[in-house]
C-alpha cells in the first residue's frame, strides 16, 4: 500500500498535479531544498527530508538524501521478516515511491560555463536514489520522467497500486538514464578517444519510418554531451528525414565545412557526386550541378554559406531530396518552401564528433575522424606541379576523403570534373573518372599506385599532375612513367581510404 512518497526533482512539470493526487489519497509527502518548497508554495502539505533523517542539509546542498533513514527506507524487501525486524528496531519508516528527476548535467556540459561549474550539476543524490528505488522496484514505485506521472496516477486511481509490468518498465527506463549520465560525465571527465571502457551517452532524437531499407526499424539517436550537426540542426520545411537521408545529410555537411571559402556540395548514395569552392555559392552550386547533373537529381545538397534568392531559383529548377545551410534569406525560403516534399534544414554548428564508430557482429569499431591534412607535399618528378595546380589538387583530395575507397577526383578551376570511387580495384574508377572529366587536367587518388596503369591512362586522357599518397614499393615504376610523359606527381604522404 502506498504510504509515503519521497519526491525531490530539478523540473517541475506536471509535479503540482502529481503531488495534490497522492495527498487526495492520503499519502505523506516527504521533500528536500527546492522541490520543497515549491511544494509548501504551492499549498501541498510536506514534510521536509531533515525531519525523517534528523539530519540538517550540509555542504550547500550536496549531502541531504544519502542517508540510512532514506535508504533503507527504499530499500527494504517488505515480505522478508528480517528486514521489516531491522526497520523497526532502526525506527525507519519505508518509503513506497521516489520521484526524481536529475541536475541537467546534459545540458550544461555543452554550454559555455567553466570546468567547476559543470561539476556541481554531477547529481549524486538523485542517482542513488533512483537506483535504490529501481533495484527494489516491486515494493518501491520510481519516477524519474515527468511524462510517466500521468501512467502511475491512472493506475492508481484504477487499480489503487501500479502493477508489477509497469513498475519494472519504470526501473528499467531508471538505469537506462543513470548509464547516460553516468557515460556523459565520464566522457567530460577523461576526455580521451579510446577509454579502456567505452560508455556512451546518447538519447532518442527521432524514431524514423524505417532503416536503410523499408523492412528495418530505425531510430536516431543525438549524443548528450556534443553539439554537432544532429543537436543544432533545424528542419524548417518538407517531409520527415528518413535514415538515409540524415547519413548522406551528414557527408554533404562535412565536406562543405572543411572550406573557408563559399562551398557546396552534393552527396547521392552517401558518397559526394559534386563539390567546388567558388566567390558565391550560386557560382559554388553551378560548377557541382555541372559536374553531374544527372547524379544530383534526387540528392541532398550543402552549403557553407546561407543560400540567397538567386541560388534559390537554381536550386529550385530541380529535384532535390534536402537543402542544408547555415541560413536562408527569407526570400529564397518562400521560394523553396514552395516544394512542399522538400526538406530544408539549417545548421550554423561547425562539426564536433572526434571519433566515428562501425558496429560489427558483438563488438564496435572505433577510430578518430579523419582531419589529418598535411599542407607541405613532396613534388617526386621532374616536372613541378605550378602552385595553382597544388591548390586544385589540395580541395579534390578534401573531396576524396569523403568519397568511398579506391577514389578518384578530376579537378578543375576548383571544383569536381568527374568522381568516382567504391570499386573493388582502382583502375575502373579511374577510367570513369578520367571518361566524364571533360578534359580535367588533374587527378587526386586516395590510394597510391602499385603499378603504371594509372599514370599510363592519366597520359592517355590528357591529364597533367596528379597528387596521391605514395608508399607502394613500386612508387618508382610510377614516378618515372610521369617523367616520361612530362606529368607533374606530388605525394602527400598521408592516405585517405575510405571503407
Amino acid at each position: 500500500m502506498l504510504k509515503r512518497a519521497l519526491i525531490s526533482v530539478y523540473y517541475k512539470e506536471n509535479l503540482t498535479e502529481l503531488a495534490v493526487f497522492l495527498q487526495s489519497m492520503g499519502v505523506e509527502i516527504i521533500s528536500t531544498g527546492k522541490t520543497y518548497q515549491y511544494l509548501k508554495d504551492n499549498g501541498i502539505q510536506v514534510k521536509n527530508i531533515s525531519s525523517v533523517t534528523g539530519f540538517e542539509e550540509i555542504l550547500d546542498g550536496r549531502v541531504k538524501t544519502l542517508h540510512p533513514k532514506v535508504h533503507g527506507g527504499i530499500l527494504a524487501i517488505r515480505d522478508k521478516q528480517e528486514h521489516m525486524q531491522e526497520l523497526q528496531t532502526m525506527n525507519i519508516q519505508t518509503i513506497d515511491m521516489v520521484v526524481v528527476n536529475l541536475y541537467p548535467f546534459f545540458e550544461k556540459a555543452v554550454q559555455n560555463i567553466s570546468f567547476e561549474d559543470k561539476i556541481e550539476f554531477i547529481d549524486i543524490g538523485g542517482p542513488s536514489m533512483l537506483r535504490s528505488a529501481a533495484k527494489n522496484f516491486k515494493d518501491v514505485i520510481v519516477l524519474s520522467d515527468t511524462a510517466d506521472y500521468s501512467v502511475v496516477i491512472e493506475q492508481l486511481k484504477s487499480n489503487g497500486d501500479v502493477d508489477q509490468k509497469i513498475r519494472r518498465e519504470l526501473a528499467a527506463k531508471v538505469f537506462n538514464l543513470t548509464s547516460a549520465y553516468d557515460a556523459a560525465i565520464s566522457s567530460f571527465l577523461t576526455g580521451k578517444e579510446f577509454p579502456e571502457y567505452l560508455s556512451l551517452s546518447y538519447v532518442t532524437k527521432q524514431k524514423l519510418r524505417y532503416g536503410e531499407n523499408p523492412h528495418q526499424k530505425a531510430v536516431l539517436y543525438a549524443r548528450t554531451d556534443k553539439t554537432g550537426l544532429i543537436n543544432n540542426c533545424e528542419q524548417i520545411s518538407g517531409k520527415e528525414l528518413s535514415y538515409n537521408n540524415i547519413r548522406d545529410m551528414d557527408v554533404a555537411y562535412k565536406l562543405v565545412t572543411e572550406f573557408e571559402e563559399p562551398a557546396c556540395c552534393a552527396v547521392k548514395h552517401n558518397s559526394p557526386c559534386g563539390a567546388a569552392v567558388a566567390q558565391n555559392i550560386y557560382d559554388a552550386y553551378a560548377r557541382v550541378y555541372e559536374c553531374d547533373s544527372v547524379s544530383i537529381f534526387g540528392g541532398i545538397v550543402a552549403f557553407n554559406r546561407p543560400v540567397d534568392l538567386k541560388t534559390a531559383e537554381k536550386l529550385h529548377e530541380i529535384f532535390l531530396e534536402i537543402i542544408i545551410a547555415p541560413d536562408f534569406e527569407p526570400e529564397a525560403l518562400l521560394l523553396l518552401k514552395s516544394k512542399k516534399n522538400l526538406r530544408i534544414i539549417k545548421c550554423d554548428r561547425t562539426v564536433s564528433d572526434n571519433i566515428e564508430m562501425v558496429t560489427v557482429d558483438g563488438g564496435i569499431l572505433v577510430q578518430s575522424i579523419d582531419r589529418n591534412f598535411k599542407e607541405e607535399y613532396k613534388v617526386v618528378t621532374k616536372t613541378s606541379p605550378t602552385q595553382e595546380q597544388i591548390k586544385q589538387m589540395t580541395f579534390g583530395m578534401i573531396v576524396a576523403k569523403y568519397t568511398k575507397s579506391n577514389a578518384i577526383v578530376t579537378v578543375k578551376q576548383m571544383h569536381t570534373a568527374s568522381i568516382a570511387g567504391g570499386q573493388v580495384n582502382r583502375i575502373w574508377p579511374a577510367i570513369q573518372a578520367m571518361q566524364r572529366g571533360n578534359g580535367a587536367q588533374l587527378l587526386c587518388s586516395d590510394a597510391f599506385f602499385p603499378f603504371e596503369d594509372i599514370v599510363q591512362a592519366a597520359y592517355e586522357y590528357g591529364i597533367k599532375a596528379i597528387m596521391q599518397p605514395g608508399g607502394s614499393v613500386n612508387d618508382k615504376a610510377s614516378i618515372e612513367l610521369c617523367d616520361k610523359y612530362g606529368i607533374s606527381m606530388v605525394f602527400t604522404g598521408i592516405r585517405h581510404f575510405k571503407h
